[in-house]
């Protein structure tokens, strides 16, 4: 199943803005986005998002497109299109909207992330850094010996 989402850069003061997961949901920093709906724009999607999510007002139009991540999430047989958004400009005071899935807000310097960063998100803010605005991740080869294995795993069923 392909899957269209978005994320935004909350970028303030050298910081970036992160929510942190409660327990249940993983503990880990993510950033705000979702999936966009059928009948939205993805700017669209992610002001929507930010608000839904972290209190935040953010224009479309102040929402610059940094990065594209095509992504396998391999273990639940999903594919996704994300587009990462920077912002500096935006309004409200962040705080978690949706306590059942983030406990809080926390800003941190990109050179300084803490350990319950996703990889996939680490490696998206080097990619930006690196100034690529398109990958890949896990990375293609990583994705085809997954598919072999489970071939082999199935093929005495068939």
């Amino acid at each position: 199943m392909l899957i269209f989402a978005v994320r935004l850069i909350l970028e303030d003061k050298g910081k970036l803005l992160f929510l942190r997961q409660t327990k249940r949901n993983g503990g880990r920093y993510t950033l705000i986005g979702g999936n966009v709906e059928e009948h939205e724009f993805a700017r669209e999607a992610l002001a929507r998002e930010a608000k839904e999510e972290a209190s935040v007002h953010v224009e479309p139009e102040d929402l610059v497109l940094v990065h594209t991540l095509h992504r396998h999430k391999l273990q639940k047989n999903e594919t996704l299109l994300v587009l990462y958004f920077k912002a500096t400009r935006f309004s409200g005071e962040p705080e978690s909207m949706e306590t059942k899935k983030f406990k809080d807000v926390a800003w941190f310097s990109p050179d300084e992330l803490p350990e319950e960063v996703s990889k996939p998100t680490r490696h998206v803010l080097q990619c930006i850094k690196d100034g690529e605005i398109y990958s890949e991740f896990p990375a293609r080869s990583k994705v085809v010996a997954f598919w072999e294995q489970l071939g082999k795993e199935w093929g005495g069923f068939l």
